[in-house]
């Protein structure tokens, strides 16, 4: 087996790609609206891995919008999402969780508004709650979507 050393001028680029790998990866999307010009108007379905808990997995729907100036990047996306996250393989910890943090953000217009989704510890039930929601710098939407993941009672969910 042959071993490769990275360069100083690697590095950068390494840890861009991995800011990259730690976001969103889309599952599929749907037309909603024909636009003549520019993308349609879609719902997209995008995956996102819990990076603190190995086995759980959520998927967020939400609007994207199309036209000119979503070709552009100018659009702001609707605050609508659902998300539902679920078990994918063995759950595990490998470090203790504190009981409510942000796990994932995403912008959806180029200023201003943020898809934001929260995991919460319900310690009592060994569950795992995920909200989401969106916010604005200056005013957000009370529109939000929660889903809870059961953990098995022999995996206790270790809290800070």
């Amino acid at each position: 087996m042959r071993s490769i050393a990275l360069g100083a001028g690697c590095w950068p680029a390494l840890l861009l790609l991995a800011a990259c790998s730690a976001g969103a990866e889309p599952v599929g999307e749907v037309d909603t609206v024909f636009k003549l010009i520019g993308p349609d108007h879609k719902i997209v379905v995008e995956a996102y891995d819990d990076p603190k808990v190995v086995g759980v997995t959520c998927y967020v729907s939400r609007a994207k919008t199309g036209g000119i100036k979503g070709a552009l990047g100018l659009a702001e996306d609707k605050s609508e999402a659902s998300i539902a996250c679920r078990q994918v393989g063995p759950v595990s910890f490998p470090k203790p969780l504190p009981q409510q943090e942000e796990v994932f953000n995403e912008r959806l217009s180029i200023l201003f508004k943020r898809l934001r989704i929260v995991r919460m510890v319900d310690a009592r039930r060994n569950a795992l709650v995920y909200m989401t929601y969106s916010e604005k710098l200056i005013e957000g939407s009370p529109q939000n979507s929660v889903t809870a993941v059961p953990v098995d009672r022999g995996t206790p969910i270790p809290l800070k």
